[in-house]
């Protein structure tokens, strides 16, 4: 009898355990666990790279990860490299999210090669490199050095303001394509000039960047709130020359990134002005990025959306992740809108982290698959941006759920 009784009680214990719902992953943490994880495997397979350049040639100074190249080597770029500030920028993140000072070490060890570009008046992508590595350093330790830093950055990044146009030149490459080409990626790093403003109270930052917004608001957008990749102005009338989208499909196409770019850099314009335009304009984004008839169920947009051969085309992780960061952001402005603008948000956060992980332990150590950089280059693969944009979703959901503001 009494091995009856204990049989049942047996039988119960399993049909009950059979019964349970499994519990929901928690997609935060399970995403900075695998981070940290893969990180780890990532410093190995930097300082294999490393080692083989010292030997061929000891003056080339590679910094940071950027993508794996088609011969499927592990490409690694010098400081000078639009990427470099991402890989250090992650390491923020983990520290961030951890709290460990282990992270934090890696984070000072990998931003420090690239201080020297604080200098480089030849690039606009100083918000990118500077902004997303000694920023977020700063932001987390209030390091004065850092903050030496990033205020001679800013300045170097405002002498490419040209007044007659009302935007910060782009490239200084393709002279004989464009005279003075603007593109949309450059919204990104106006964050770094509202910055310098909050912290010297000097308004040639803020009218810099905010005249920059406003006229890539006039100008970059369709009547449907897609965006051109490039406009090329003429330097003595300020008068748009063309109208490009360089890196997508073709020039009347509506490359994903750029779109990204737009919803993010709007987003933050918002923030830091209170500017009505520039929220009404974000929306605007927002709205054609997520009813757009070739978003896919994941949220996880194809690399252009107009691309001819969707859905047999690539997707774009790295848009997707901006997107993200944009869309938790953007859902603390709009009372009506933003619990599905977070609902989107969230869904490509668990596509990414569910559907579009690298392998644990390879690909040396990024975190995303299925990024695309542009139309005829860097297709399909992981891209250092992808990860950086990743774990600032996940850091922003984070903060969006536990005390209401999705600002870091």
């Amino acid at each position: 009898m009494m091995k009856f009784k204990t049989g049942l009680v047996s039988l119960l214990v399993v049909c009950g355990a059979c019964s349970q719902t499994p519990q929901k992953v928690d997609v935060i943490k399970d995403s900075f666990d695998f981070a940290g994880q893969q990180l780890k495997y990532a410093f190995t397979q930097i300082d294999s790279v490393n080692a083989a350049v010292s030997e061929e040639a000891p003056k080339k100074k590679l910094v940071s990860p950027r993508t794996i190249a088609d011969d499927g080597s592990f490409k690694m770029v010098a400081s000078r490299d639009w990427t470099s500030g991402f890989f250090p920028g992650e390491l923020w993140y983990m520290y961030e999210y951890t709290q460990d000072d282990y992270w934090k070490q890696k984070a000072e060890d990998f931003t420090a090669p690239i201080e020297d570009q604080k200098t480089n008046g030849g690039t606009h992508d100083m918000g990118f490199k500077m902004y997303c590595s000694f920023g977020n350093g700063y932001r987390l330790t209030k390091d004065a050095a850092y903050k030496d830093i990033l205020l001679e950055s800013a300045a170097t990044l405002i002498t490419r303001y040209k007044p007659t146009i009302g935007c910060i030149r782009s490239w200084d490459h393709s002279r004989d394509k464009w005279e003075c080409p603007v593109i949309i990626d450059n919204m990104m790093n106006l964050e770094l000039l509202y910055w310098a403003f909050k912290e010297t109270g000097d308004s040639v930052y803020y009218n810099i960047a905010t005249n920059h917004a406003r006229t890539t608001m006039k100008n970059h957008f369709r009547d449907n709130y897609s965006s051109y990749h490039v406009i090329d102005y003429d330097t003595i009338t300020g008068n748009v020359l063309h109208k490009h989208t360089h890196q997508g499909y073709n020039h009347e196409s509506a490359w994903s990134r750029g779109q990204a770019w737009g919803l993010y850099g709007y987003t933050m314009c918002y923030r830091e002005t209170k500017l009505p335009e520039f929220l009404t304009q974000a929306e605007n984004i927002a709205n054609y990025i997520f009813t757009n008839p070739t978003m896919p169920d994941d949220m996880i947009a194809y690399w252009d959306f107009d691309a001819p051969e969707i859905p047999n085309e690539p997707r774009d992780a790295s848009a997707a992740a901006v997107m993200a960061c944009a869309m938790y952001e953007l859902s603390m402005y709009n009372a009506e809108k933003g619990e599905q603008y977070k609902k989107w948000a969230d869904t490509i956060v668990e596509s990414l982290s569910n559907n579009y992980r690298a392998k644990l332990n390879g690909d040396y150590g990024f975190l995303l698959l299925h990024s695309t950089g542009a139309r005829n280059f860097e297709r399909d693969v992981p891209l250092v941006y992808a990860d950086y944009y990743f774990l600032e979703a996940l850091l922003k959901k984070a903060k969006l759920e536990k005390e209401g503001t999705a600002i870091l």
